[in-house]
């Protein structure tokens, strides 16, 4: 059956057409053609024929001019629009002409580096044998054994940047002949560099630059992103560089229904509505009926079991509904992965992993059970549904959170707004002493050298704050690492221990590891007497070892899941900044953030209800940061409470 069939079906049925609160079509796009570029190698135009290419699309064509007169560029088009192409074509052109020419790609996650180095031994088939660039995958999963190969005999490197991290730049008297000839370095997913990790990120390819240049090289930079409303700002504090904007999107789209669903409401005194994961669950179960590949994202980790569990309930084969989100092996991953790219798997429950330019294969339909949180994760997860032809739906199934609700009453709002900024701070105090630490181990210091767009002056004020703790000496004008601590290996990039816990179930055959979890996730995920699921199977946690990082586990069948109950203290430390906002007054400073799990309830499947709780011993985890906050004046407490729109009051 087809989309538009399911489509006049929902129309019809009332109980899904009267929650429609918006409906949008946003129409087909032609492609936008350009042909092949007269410079281009004459082996990557045959191979382009024979692939069925007749011509690039105008992205691509632009992406190339740029890279082919030596400039840095940004790609930001959508999902499934070509970029892959579009940064393969000049870096192979480059490669294939220059035998000594290295490239290096970096990917967010190993799944995207996978992807890459199938595209591109795919590629290698179609060319001469004299001709093939050999391309390896460089990360935390590659084998000892076949690391010194990989340094020495590939010349494109696939990696991410928590390898280049700890893993090259801090040994990269192994690399010196890649770096020397390094000629290209691409950064695909450019929007998922935001915030903390995005400026670690900076100061990693701050270390990179600084290492090529001490060999010699000088690569070119292309980046490549989803929409977001600061693309050049972005890349410039990246890369520091000036990188050229690449945003005309020549590729085709059919056309794609844009749905915004608001669940019945059950109780019309109390504004209670009828649950997100229900009513997400029977949307998506419609959509298998009419036979409609389907992605159903979740944003929790245990929101997406919980919906995987339903959905295979009422599935007519339940091996084709499969779940993906972090914590799986990257083997039952690359299984998912695989299905749905043959069509085997008919619908996956996800979490925003699966936003990311992973190769699916085109989704005919994609339902959000709530809004991500933001406009640009909104359009990465619909735009996860469509192909070149076709019709392709995604449908925003709101939740009572009042965010939600907002944008169920106000769409226009959120269809005229544009993505956010993505914000990156890398010359934040704490993120650069740390990586100034690392390039230090890995290159002395010259006195007054300066670090990216850090000056030669406050270089040297962190360097000498290492010297007093004996972690750098100076001589001959040079700062020299002096520490036995390998900096690299206590930073990490994404969280705020670089350590996972990792998952052994007890089976018939013995001890096996299903998945992991960050350490910072342990004591709400995995914490004693938990029931934790893992791609529709439950299991009770029996231990939680933190000093092993390691949790055990059982399977069971029990006729609930636990939620984990959490007690949080926020102490003001030092307020930094004040002013005042339309009925509140707003403030910034820093804060003492204290978190415990004290212990859990069981929920019943289907019925939610609270059928007892339990209690938990852990330790408190502690941090200090910065905050913004927001204090609502008196007077707008008293004009909420007489809409009857408060409800803080004390019983």
């Amino acid at each position: 059956m087809s989309v538009s069939k399911l489509l006049s079906h929902w129309r019809a049925e009332p109980t899904i057409g009267g929650n429609i609160v918006e409906w949008r079509t946003i129409p087909e796009r032609e492609a936008q053609f350009v042909p092949f570029p007269e410079e281009l190698h004459p082996s990557l135009c045959a191979a382009l024929k024979e692939r069925g290419y007749t011509a690039l699309y105008s992205h691509q064509s632009a992406t190339w001019e740029h890279a082919r007169v030596g400039e840095d560029v940004v790609l930001v088009t959508g999902t499934a629009s070509g970029k892959t192409l579009a940064y393969n074509l000049p870096v192979l052109d480059r490669l294939i002409r220059l035998p000594e020419g290295r490239a290096l790609y970096l990917f967010p996650t190993k799944a995207l580096s996978q992807d890459q180095k199938n595209e591109l031994d795919t590629w290698m088939t179609f060319m001469p044998k004299d001709e093939r660039v050999l391309a390896a995958t460089y990360d935390g999963d590659t084998t000892k054994s076949a690391r010194p190969r990989i340094r020495q005999k590939a010349r494109l490197i696939i990696s991410n940047p928590d390898m280049l991290h700890a893993g090259i730049l801090p040994h990269h008297t192994k690399w010196a002949e890649f770096f020397a000839n390094l000629q290209y370095v691409v950064i695909d997913e450019m929007h998922i560099y935001r915030g903390v990790f995005g400026s670690h990120v900076a100061n990693v390819l701050r270390r990179l630059k600084r290492i090529t240049q001490f060999y010699g090289a000088s690569p070119q930079f292309i980046l490549t992103s989803a929409t977001i409303a600061n693309p050049i700002e972005l890349a410039n504090k990246l890369i520091e560089g000036r990188v050229f904007l690449v945003e005309d999107d020549g590729a085709p789209r059919g056309q794609k229904h844009f749905l915004l669903y608001n669940p019945p409401i059950l109780n019309e005194e109390l504004g209670i509505r009828r649950s997100v994961v229900q009513e997400s669950v029977r949307l998506a179960d419609d959509l298998l009926a009419y036979n409609i590949q389907t992605v159903l994202f979740g944003r929790p980790r245990r929101t997406v079991e919980v919906m995987l569990n339903y959905l295979r309930e009422t599935a007519e084969d339940p091996e084709q509904v499969r779940g993906y989100r972090s914590g799986y092996l990257p083997r039952q991953r690359r299984e998912i992965e695989s299905g749905l790219r043959s069509g085997e798997v008919r619908a996956v429950v996800a979490t925003p992993a699966l936003e990311l330019g992973i190769d699916i294969g085109g989704m005919d339909a994609a339902v959000l059970a709530g809004y991500p949180g933001t406009i640009s994760g909104t359009w990465q997860q619909a735009g996860r549904a469509g192909r070149t032809t076709g019709i392709a739906l995604a449908t925003l199934v709101t939740s009572a959170n009042p965010l939600d609700q907002f944008l169920a009453h106000h769409p226009d709002f959120f269809f005229a707004s544009s993505p956010e900024q993505a914000l990156i701070n890398p010359h934040h105090l704490l993120i650069l002493l740390a990586h100034i630490r690392c390039a230090a181990f890995e290159l002395p210091f010259h006195a007054g050298e300066g670090f990216g767009g850090v000056p030669g002056a406050e270089v040297e004020e962190y360097l000498q704050l290492l010297e007093e703790s004996r972690e750098v000496h100076k001589s001959g004008g040079k700062y020299f690492w002096m520490s036995d601590e390998y900096p690299a290996q206590a930073i990490s990039l994404r969280s705020a221990s670089p350590h996972s816990v990792v998952l052994h179930v007890e089976t018939e055959d013995g001890w096996k590891v299903i998945g992991e979890v960050d350490s910072a996730s342990a004591d709400w995920m995995v914490h004693p007497e938990a029931v934790y699921m893992h791609e529709g199977q439950s299991f009770v946690v029996d231990e939680l070892d933190m000093t092993q990082y390691t949790a055990y586990l059982r399977p069971t069948d029990v006729d609930y899941y636990t939620e984990p109950r959490r007690e949080s203290q926020v102490t003001l430390v030092e307020t930094l900044g004040q002013g005042e906002a339309k009925g509140a007054a707003i403030g910034y400073g820093e804060l003492f953030i204290t978190n415990q799990v004290t212990g859990y309830q069981k929920i019943e499947w289907h019925t939610h209800q609270r059928l007892g709780t339990g209690a938990v011993d852990l330790p408190q985890t502690e941090f200090q940061t910065t905050g913004y906050w927001l204090s609502l004046k008196d007077e707008t407490v008293e004009e909420l409470r007489k809409h009857r729109l408060w409800n803080n009051d004390p019983n």
